[in-house]
């Protein structure tokens, strides 16, 4: 599967690449020539010959977002050419349309090439190509499609339209969902069983995904940290040296040694002590299954997997496209459950991380 993450973290080398002509490659830039695909990899390449995105602004007028996101539709294109979408199709998104492919970076590289077909015959503008992208992807999650809907991204777009206009309760409201779903049904079944909902005015009441379980460490006390074991006295030097040296990473100060082994320290709250086998995640608070507000930070999201009973009040990990990811199930879900989420934690804010090691400075 081709697939690229929602936010491109270009590398950025050390020392500048040699056999890049970067002033070649600014002068395409600056002066627009040619087309956004090689604007993408322009600034691709200038970045992996260690240009930063705002010295790329400077030089060239690109801001840092606009890179990003040429630089990832660019990635989107590639598979797209790779997937054998039609030179005709190819030609006209070549030439405009980054804003679109932008939105089908979530995507695998067949539903890219089924969604760009079906963007280009409706011409779907970027908000529209979102909200494609979104339900192609919800679509994909079902082993087995809702009663009606055909395996097409006009049904995947009617399938939301059918399933918010059900659990509408303002008249007006509903008729619009219900003419988006007609205007995008692909199947007669679909279409059908969108023209249903004219007739039956019943309510499907809205389950809402449940709050997160977030912590935040809050104390020096929540802080633990883990110090390997020498042994029993009496000790020997042998024993001593055989100690691995060990490297606190990150927030959680996740611990590294010699070996195929890590650890992070953990408090002992009782959700934790009450998990049979806990695994550790490290993820990122704008990529939860519920985005949280604010700068996003790095979290520890903790799994048990002993509990793999489907419940509607939890999240749980899932195989999905060969990757592990979170969902939340309205109903019993007809795939395996790997395990349960039972915390999500947030690092400790430090307002003056000197102030931890200067122990002797007090305030005045």
């Amino acid at each position: 599967m081709t697939q690229t993450p929602e936010d491109f973290s270009p590398f950025i080398s050390s020392t500048p690449d040699p056999s890049v002509d970067t002033a070649k490659l600014i002068q395409l830039l600056r002066r627009k020539e040619r087309n956004w695909v090689e604007w993408g990899d322009a600034c691709a390449q200038l970045q992996k010959s260690g240009y930063n995105p705002q010295q790329i602004f400077e030089e060239t007028g690109f801001e840092p977002i606009q890179q990003n996101q040429i630089i990832v539709a660019g990635q989107v294109f590639t598979s797209l050419v790779k997937g054998n979408l039609s030179e005709e199709i190819r030609s006209r998104f070549q030439q405009r349309g980054s804003d679109i492919l932008y939105e089908f970076r979530i995507l695998n590289q067949a539903e890219r090439v089924m969604a760009t077909e079906f963007s280009d015959q409706r011409k779907l503008d970027a908000d529209e190509a979102r909200e494609l992208a979104k339900a192609i992807k919800e679509f994909s999650r079902f082993s087995v499609l809702p009663p009606g809907f055909a395996h097409h991204p006009g049904d995947a777009l009617a399938y939301q339209a059918w399933k918010a206009a059900r659990q509408q309760h303002d008249l007006q409201q509903r008729s619009r969902l219900i003419a988006k779903g007609l205007k995008y049904a692909h199947s007669q079944t679909a279409r059908e069983t969108i023209e249903q909902l004219l007739t039956d005015f019943s309510i499907t009441a809205k389950k809402s995904a449940p709050r997160l379980p977030m912590y935040r460490l809050e104390t020096e006390e929540d802080l633990p940290r883990l110090i390997p074991v020498v042994g029993k006295f009496p000790l020997t030097p042998s024993d001593f040296k055989a100690v691995p040296l060990i490297e606190e990473l990150g927030a959680f100060s996740i611990v590294k040694s010699s070996g195929n082994a890590a650890w992070v320290a953990v408090p002992g709250w009782q959700v934790v002590r009450k998990s049979e086998d806990p695994i550790a995640v490290l993820g990122n608070s704008a990529n939860l299954p519920n985005p949280l507000p604010g700068k996003s930070e790095p979290v520890l999201i903790l799994i048990d997997r002993a509990q793999r009973e489907w419940d509607i009040d939890s999240y749980f990990l899932v195989e999905k496209s060969e990757n592990l990811e979170l969902q939340w199930f309205d109903e019993t879900p007809d795939i395996h459950l790997l395990g349960k989420l039972i915390l999500i934690m947030r690092p400790k804010k430090v307002l003056d991380e000197d102030q931890i090691h200067d122990v002797w400075q007090i305030d005045e």
